[in-house]
């Protein structure tokens, strides 16, 4: 179903959610992982049991993208081990949920490292290769949350907005080399990341939520097809065109709404 089987794949972010399961998916496709995330434990016990299964070799790289030095270190380990990346998964992110104001200063900062710098310079880094061998694959994990601003999720919505223009950006002009780059944009999904995000407290988080085996299906499908972005699910697709035709302020209205504090006082 794709066109990995044999090659390496590095994903970014694997030790839950979404980086798990697309791990798992390029594992039965025949795709050769680099695993990495902060924590190794996990990463061992996935890279372990998907190399068994599906008779594919595995690495893992214990790394933490909020130290800027992370995405240099793990292109090191890379070259280390004289591994030809073919397709790199920019996954790694997180978000925090709450009013900005009140919010902790330095992990506003660490999330704009995480979700916007380090997926910059790993995708300079593992470019480069990829266009001496005129061919590779990019995707990079941004969040429906790219088509408006949300209030109390201000950063990380406006983080992915920069992944999802960075994307398409990058993918038209690596169309003559034969590089694909695909931004996937997934609504809420079943994964850590509303835990993490402390976001388990907002109305939004009662909403149905979408499974990482769906999203990144959606995903690595369009990757493939060369698309260079896809929105997972049809009502997620649906609610990111239609806001396009009505005023921004009022979609920015309906989004405080949605997701203001329960301490908040309406207004």
């Amino acid at each position: 179903m794709y066109p990995w089987v044999g090659k390496w794949a590095l994903v970014t972010g694997a030790s839950a959610g979404i980086g798990a399961e697309l791990a798992t998916q390029l594992a039965a496709a025949g795709t050769n992982l680099v695993l990495t995330a902060r924590r190794r434990e996990r990463l061992a016990n996935l890279a372990q049991s998907l190399s068994a299964k599906n008779k594919i070799r595995t690495e893992i790289c214990v790394a933490d993208l909020v130290d800027p030095a992370g995405p240099d270190a793990i292109f090191a380990f890379v070259r280390e081990k004289n591994l030809h990346v073919d397709v790199l998964v920019n996954n790694a992110g997180f978000g925090a949920y709450g009013e900005f104001a009140a919010s902790d200063r330095a992990r506003q900062v660490e999330m704009v490292q995480v979700n916007c710098a380090a997926v910059v310079n790993l995708t300079h880094l593992f470019l480069q290769p990829m266009l001496e061998r005129k061919s590779g694959y990019i995707l990079i994990v941004a969040s429906t949350a790219s088509f408006q601003a949300v209030p109390y999720i201000a950063t990380y919505a406006a983080t992915k907005v920069f992944d999802l223009h960075f994307a398409e950006g990058i993918a038209e002009e690596l169309k003559p080399h034969g590089i694909r780059v695909c931004a996937l944009c997934p609504g809420s999904t079943e994964s850590e990341f509303h835990i993490v995000a402390n976001h388990t407290t907002a109305p939004a988080s009662n909403r149905p939520r979408a499974t990482a085996e769906r999203v990144s299906r959606d995903g690595l499908q369009a990757l493939a097809a060369g698309k260079s972005y896809v929105i997972s699910g049809r009502r997620n697709y649906l609610g990111a065109h239609f806001q396009r035709l009505v005023p921004r302020h009022f979609v920015t209205s309906i989004a405080a709404k949605l997701f203001r504090p329960p301490s908040n006082p309406r207004h």
